[in-house]
């Protein structure tokens, strides 16, 4: 079990209140009332750990392996899930998994990058990061949900864009880049939901949509926290200054339209009960669909553009003009020199 750092002094609390149960089974060794009074205790220790999270424990808490993945959500949330494979082109990049299912009585067409959850699976899921054939990949299967009218769910889950000399030469920025120009495009509606790490530009190769929703510990960042502090910095311990200085949790993008809505999570995380997780995205997906499936497709292209268009606004101020003290103003015969 992964235990963060600033959940040691829970897990050191549950550890000893259920030494506290196991002797309370074998004998009234302590009382009821003290029992249930110890319990009350460690709910307000957690209720007073988990408010008062710095950015950085919520990063850490966002990489937790016991975090539900892509492959959670789908199995939970669209149980007849049919996976498609391969890009046509090159190969098939398993840091993508895509396919139809239902949810209700409605059709999707489900797209996520998948980190693995052991080493063989993260080896073989190249720990979530994908190549060009992956981007392709994922935009085969939005042009396949276009030409048959099917909404679109995209789980955002990655720490960028497989770096590889590779996934260079294969044209990784240029993947990338289609992407984007395509999603602007597509008729149907996008749904877009950050589970984890929504990192650079490897999150939004699939992350054009008309509705983002964002778990409230996830984060979505133009760059690292360790990236950024190796920049700035020249120093990746720094990373606990760049995760609050890069503003990359949900209720400081939602401030700048750059997300839609904040999915709760349970108390300390969605590796802490992981039903709750599956409910939320669950009910959100749901909520979602109906407002834009009575959006013509040249509206949702319109929304779209705009909403895209908007992030990162900024604003000219002109400077005012330098007033020079008395004693520094030219005199007469000097101004006419």
């Amino acid at each position: 079990m992964t235990i963060l750092p600033h959940e040691k002094q829970v897990y050191e609390y549950e550890e000893a209140l259920a030494k506290l149960k196991e002797q309370s089974l074998e004998g009234e060794v302590w009382p009821k009332d003290e029992i249930e009074a110890l319990e009350n205790k460690l709910g307000d220790l957690k209720e007073k750990i988990y408010s008062g999270l710095k950015p950085w424990d919520r990063v850490q808490i966002c990489r937790h392996p016991g975090r539900p993945q892509t492959s959670d959500y789908i199995e939970h949330i669209f149980p007849d899930f049919e996976e498609i494979s391969g890009d046509r082109g090159f190969a098939d990049d398993a840091a993508i998994i895509m396919g139809c299912a239902h949810l209700e009585n409605s059709k999707f067409f489900v797209i996520g990058q998948e980190k693995g959850k052991d080493t063989e699976s993260r080896l073989k899921r190249n720990f979530g990061m994908p190549h060009p054939e992956g981007y392709r990949k994922a935009l085969r299967g939005m042009k396949l949900a276009e030409k048959f009218n099917i909404p679109i769910v995209c789980f955002l889950d990655t720490p960028g864009a497989y770096p590889g000399l590779a996934a260079e030469e294969r044209g990784q920025g240029w993947a990338i880049a289609k992407n984007l120009l395509e999603m602007a495009q597509l008729k149907v509606p996008v749904i877009v939901i950050v589970i984890g790490e929504g990192c650079s530009g490897g999150a939004l190769g699939i992350g054009v949509g008309d509705t983002i929703g964002m778990l409230e510990h996830a984060y979505y960042s133009v760059i690292s926290p360790e990236g950024c502090a190796s920049i700035l910095w020249k120093n990746p311990t720094k990373n606990s200054v760049a995760a609050a200085a890069l503003k990359l949790h949900a209720e400081d993008l939602i401030k700048h339209g750059i997300i839609d809505k904040i999915i709760k999570e349970p108390l300390g995380g969605a590796h802490h009960d992981p039903e709750e997780a599956f409910t939320n995205i669950k009910r959100f997906i749901l909520e979602s669909l109906p407002d834009l499936a009575l959006l013509s497709p040249a509206k949702l292209i319109e929304n779209r553009y705009e909403k895209f268009r908007k992030m990162g606004a900024f604003e000219v101020v002109e400077p005012e003009p330098e007033v020079l003290p008395e004693a520094e103003m030219p005199s007469e015969e000097e101004s006419s020199e």
